[in-house]
């Protein structure tokens, strides 16, 4: 019996002594001295990590209350430090979970922006997130704010700022 207790002892504490992985990086967290007002900051998650020189995908949430009009495009900023690179063919939009068809995906890599047009505007009210697959994690990690900017249908054509996600890749 002593034996018996002494191994269940043993390899309970070798099983809660491992470091438990994390599969996806997410926040809204804890962000200090960002720049970034907490009302305008953007969940997010990346599904593998963020790791640095790897392969991740990248799936950006729209809150409900940020969309408070239609959208015709969703343009996304980020900074010349950036050195990942993504996959247009491999880009989606969801609204409240279900796809929706896009018509084009641009990546202007110059101007350093990703832009998406779906086939027909997304209605206001809702929650959507923009999954971007097969995205090449940068070389050398950091802090990147990308940008979220939307054009409404019939709208003067000026993108108008949405928030901003701070993703960190290690």
């Amino acid at each position: 019996m002593r034996r018996l207790l002494s191994a269940v002892a043993v390899t309970s504490f070798l099983l809660t002594g491992f470091p438990v992985i994390t599969w996806a990086q997410s926040l809204p967290g804890l962000t200090l001295f960002s720049g970034v007002k907490s009302e305008n900051q953007l969940p997010f998650r990346l599904d593998f990590g963020g790791q640095t020189n790897s392969w991740d995908r990248y799936i950006l949430r729209i809150p409900e209350k940020k969309m408070k009009l239609a959208v015709a495009q969703f343009a996304i900023t980020y900074p010349n430090y950036y050195k990942g690179s993504f996959d247009t063919k491999k880009v989606e939009v969801k609204v409240r979970g279900k796809k929706v068809a896009l018509s084009e995906v641009k990546w202007d890599k110059e101007g350093r922006v990703l832009e998406i047009f779906p086939e027909e505007p997304v209605p206001a009210g809702n929650k959507v997130e923009l999954v971007l697959s097969n995205v090449q994690n940068p070389a050398f990690g950091g802090t990147f704010y990308f940008n979220c900017q939307v054009l409404s249908p019939g709208d003067v054509p000026l993108l108008r700022y949405l928030g901003t996600w701070i993703i960190s890749v290690n």
